[in-house]
């Protein structure tokens, strides 16, 4: 019974993702028809439209794609910082016991890649293409493992999600460090004094969305013009919402009980349109039961994930996955082959190499219910990079039309096949597996 209350909410979590997965999918695949039909041009022509605000001297004024890519992306950041505190406190890492073998497995994942990147792109104009084939998609990837149901052990799940999140880590700090330029220090500065200003307030007194809303818009601007990815400013708000509850669930089930007998007491029979004065107030006080017990993290990444998942990931991929892919597009193909390679190889070869190691030199262990044959395919699947790829390809290349298509082609093409050759490999295990305890 206690495992399975445990395991429940995590359960649900791999069913969000993967849903997520195919809504990605989807997202693409009406990208790449618009993009590519007689009405391209008419799909270029929506993500350029400019809207935004503007009085006296002040204006922000943006392309509907940079709203998507600045805005959108900087709560889908801000659900990732949640998920980041959440896992570091309480969840699958908050541990080095814990953490040690999918951060190993992450480490590999992120250099491996990289190193292989950069030993075959010898043109320095794409050089900076580098932070491209590191990144793990894990909506894209739990929906890969998801079409595989029970042929794969939950504890793989667990392993894929908590290497993922060591992933995002890694992406969220290279962004932040080498993919910002003219960098405007004075910015960063007011922006981190209202971060830990906020931070005081919700530590000191009480947690505020309303308040957290304002300072955290204030914030996004001012890492939108310091240099600095505004995305950045999301991961670093979310750190500042607090994990623990005020009231226990021991005591929010005993006050619950006293408001429901109170409301029964005071509550007659008959139907009415309104509510009495004195039942007006056990609601109120049943409100605010529940607002003390709530965890405001674990509240609000439960609010976001439904937004992230079913809405900006899947705006996101439909306002960037639109690659023209006709002869006569102009399309880097050595930026493309180098970015398909290392997603593919580099992740297939960094997490499996890394994840042997570290338990040869007993630094992990394999969980339970893993061996390597299930490491080799995961690796594979880590291979599918796509959002956060497409984000930090837009990032290096920034209106290099021809090296942005060509990276989301390559990204494409080293995404399908590392998904496919992880599910190859995951079936073929589990076929294996299957027959052995058969016989």
């Amino acid at each position: 019974m206690i495992k399975k209350v445990l395991l429940t909410p995590f359960q649900k979590f791999i069913k969000l993702e993967s849903l997520s997965g195919i809504l990605l999918f989807g997202a693409t695949i009406l990208a790449l028809i618009w993009a590519n039909s007689p009405y391209g041009a008419e799909y270029e022509q929506l993500w350029q439209y400019e809207f935004g605000v503007s009085f006296n001297d002040f204006s922000l004024i943006k392309p509907l794609i940079l709203w998507i890519n600045d805005g959108l992306m900087a709560i889908f950041f801000f659900l990732i910082g949640l998920e980041l505190k959440r896992e570091l406190l309480v969840g699958e890492i908050d541990s080095i016991k814990k953490a040690s073998f999918p951060l190993i497995a992450a480490l590999g994942g992120v250099l491996a890649p990289v190193g292989l990147f950069l030993f075959l792109n010898q043109d320095p104009e794409t050089a900076k293409g580098w932070g491209i084939p590191m990144a793990t998609d894990i909506a894209f990837a739990l929906a890969i493992l998801g079409t595989l149901k029970s042929r794969v052990p939950l504890s793989l799940k667990i392993f894929l999600t908590a290497f993922a999140i060591i992933d995002d880590i890694a992406a969220v700090l290279i962004i932040a460090i080498f993919y910002s330029a003219n960098i405007n220090w004075f910015f960063i500065l007011v922006g981190l004094l209202l971060i830990a200003l906020l931070a005081l307030v919700y530590h000191k007194r009480k947690f505020s969305l309303e308040i957290g809303l304002v300072i955290g818009t204030i914030v996004w601007f001012l890492f939108l013009k310091s240099g600095i990815h505004p995305t950045i400013a999301g991961v670093l708000l979310a750190f500042t919402v607090p994990i623990k509850r005020t009231l226990n669930i021991y005591e929010f089930s005993s006050n619950l009980n006293n408001i429901s007998s109170k409301i029964v007491s005071i509550t007659d029979d008959t139907y009415k349109h309104i509510l009495t004065k004195d039942e007006m107030e056990c609601i109120d006080n049943l409100d605010h039961l529940t607002s003390e017990v709530r965890s405001p993290l674990q509240h609000l990444e439960y609010q976001l994930h439904n937004l992230t998942a079913y809405f900006i990931l899947p705006v996101f991929a439909f306002a960037n996955a639109g690659v023209v892919l006709n002869t006569n597009s102009e399309i880097n193909t050595s930026l493309m082959l180098y970015i398909a390679i290392s997603l593919f190889a580099g992740k297939l070869i960094g997490v499996s190499l890394f994840s042997y190691l570290g338990v040869k030199l007993k630094l992990t262990e394999l969980p339970s219910g893993i061996n390597f044959k299930h490491i080799i395919g995961i690796a594979s699947i880590a291979g599918v990079g796509f959002t956060m790829s497409i984000f930090i390809a837009n990032l290096a290349f920034g209106n290099d039309a021809i090296n942005i298509n060509s990276s989301k082609v390559g990204i494409i093409i080293g995404s399908l096949i590392s998904g496919l050759v992880g599910v190859i490999i995951l079936r073929l295990t589990s076929k294996k597996e299957g027959e052995t305890n058969g016989s």
